[in-house]
């Protein structure tokens, strides 16, 4: 993978060329103080100032002074653009920026969503995703030792629709011929899409020939569709062809080993088909949890369990063995005052 792939799925760059046949959007460039705050470690605080649609609950313990007072007020400028392109596309966007939307954020906002009617909202699911921090990341698995490309930070406002996750799809795209699709929410088993796999797969050949093919600046891609209830396709985002994208359903080794693609992974001995491998979850046995779930839980917590710090490791076990001999001293003490009363009552 080369840098220019990657600065070529910026969403500046696909926009231009594809605005047809994606959702609209519109696209602000970011000041750079807001991006010194997007990317400043501290935590994120909603400064009660203006009404976010998207509440959350903050902790009131001693230790929020530490915490980064944040107040859209700060960005008047940048504010007021916000909200204008907000209310151009009708009041309720979809943010992301250069390359990442922030989906592993959603369980922080009081409707689980997404969606965004302010500066605020944006504020709040940006600076608690993973996934916008790693824009900063993005040349990190490039082969090329050439200098990275200077990068101008911009907001990405996409009007909302209501997608149904079973409907979306990520196709790979090797030397501008799809070698393989996969459903993109494969945590979850949708019985249509077996149903209608030849229609699906023509569907996404057809709009990617008419409208795709040879048409974007690299060969080799990745391209994340829609297919909508009238069976029209809808081009949703470009990722670079590496290992920085997730592959899904498939392996960055077997999409990168020049081998013919089965549309099951566990059956090698599957007759060749024509045409991309098309692989989606087969039943409800195979429903796997959402891999955002990990995103909730304290980075700390993952350390433990993943044995990554063997520091933090043993503060925790020292902390747990402390724990269990306050609580031992503690049954003790209730102990002896219970049998203490007992015997003053039987005294009297």
């Amino acid at each position: 993978m080369k840098k220019e792939q990657v600065v070529n799925c910026q969403f500046s760059v696909w926009y231009p060329l594809f605005k047809k046949h994606t959702i609209k959007s519109l696209i602000l460039p970011i000041p750079q103080n807001v991006i010194d705050y997007l990317f400043d470690d501290g935590t994120l605080v909603v400064s009660g100032s203006e009404n976010n649609s998207s509440q959350t609950q903050t902790n009131n313990s001693d230790s929020d002074e530490e915490d980064v007072q944040v107040c859209v007020c700060q960005f008047p400028d940048f504010k007021i653009r916000v909200q204008e392109a907000i209310n151009v596309l009708g009041g309720r966007v979809f943010p992301k920026l250069n390359w990442s939307a922030p989906r592993d954020a959603n369980w922080i906002a009081l409707n689980s969503s997404l969606q965004c009617q302010s500066l605020c909202d944006i504020f709040l699911l940006f600076k608690s995703s993973d996934f916008i921090t790693h824009d900063l990341t993005q040349f990190l698995h490039c082969s090329d030792d050439s200098p990275d490309p200077t990068i101008k930070y911009e907001l990405v406002l996409r009007k909302w629709s209501e997608l149904i996750p079973g409907a979306e799809f990520r196709c790979f795209v090797k030397e501008n011929k799809i070698i393989a699709i996969s459903q993109r929410d494969y945590t979850q088993h949708y019985q249509h899409i077996a149903k209608q796999e030849d229609s699906i797969s023509s569907a996404i050949l057809e709009f990617f020939r008419d409208h795709i093919q040879y048409q974007f600046p690299d060969e080799d891609f990745v391209l994340d569709v829609y297919r909508d209830s009238s069976g029209r396709v809808w081009l949703i985002d470009f990722n670079p062809f590496g290992e920085v994208t997730d592959s899904f359903l498939f392996t960055w080794e077997e999409l990168t080993s020049g081998k013919n693609l089965t549309a099951n992974q566990t059956q090698e001995d599957t007759p060749l088909q024509e045409g991309p491998a098309f692989r989606y979850t087969t039943s409800e046995v195979t429903v796997q949890p959402s891999p955002c779930l990990s995103y909730r839980i304290p980075r700390d917590f993952l350390e433990l369990t993943t044995g990554e710090d063997a520091y933090k490791l043993i503060d925790f076990l020292k902390l747990v063995s402390e724990m269990g001999i306050k609580t031992t001293e503690t049954r003790t003490s209730v102990e002896k005052e219970r049998k203490l009363s007992h015997r003053l009552h039987s005294c009297t």
